[in-house]
């Protein structure tokens, strides 16, 4: 039994902002990772920026869209946007198109917003553009639009279980 002296001496577990279901995969991955929460939601690329101070390109978008009626991710960086056609030829799929927020939150466990790259609710085949690693570390959401983690690209996409392709809009 343990005596109140015991109990004052005892370290406080750390907190953490993530969802819980993020916290208990950085924890079955080994990863420790700081999770910054915002009072003002992060549930865009441009609002993650500029609450991280980053640039739009270092912010990992996680996208769900649907291949022949099977969900994808899509992780894509913040100041491009998926090119639907490339995703299609990559995945050798007749149809693709971006999955509503009720596929999404079925899908990942999270909603549109601030879903991370990887703890989700199902197995998802996962792509990443290339892109990602241009970058020393990127920002994602860590299961809330008020949180987010940084993390060096090559670990998130391993974590991910990304094929690592090139999915991006080209410039106009």
């Amino acid at each position: 039994m343990s005596t109140p002296e015991s109990l004052e001496t005892t370290p406080a577990a750390p907190v953490s902002h993530a969802h819980p279901r993020f916290a208990e995969a950085l924890a079955e991955l080994g990863l420790q990772v700081e999770v910054r929460r915002f009072p003002d939601a992060t549930r865009t690329a441009a609002e993650a920026a500029a609450a991280i101070g980053c640039s739009l390109s270092e912010i990992v978008k996680s996208l769900v869209f649907t291949a022949d009626g099977a969900p994808v991710l899509v992780l894509m960086d913040g100041s491009s946007r998926v090119d639907v056609e490339l995703v299609r030829r990559e995945l050798g799929a007749q149809k693709v198109k971006r999955a509503d927020a009720d596929l999404v939150r079925e899908t990942t466990g999270y909603a549109i917003g601030g879903v991370p790259p990887f703890g989700h609710a199902t197995r998802t085949r996962v792509l990443a553009d290339r892109r990602l690693l241009d970058h020393a570390v990127v920002w994602a959401a860590a299961g809330t639009p008020h949180t987010v983690f940084p993390l060096d690209p090559k670990t998130l996409i391993a974590h991910a279980g990304a094929t690592v392709v090139n999915v991006r809009e080209p410039a106009k």
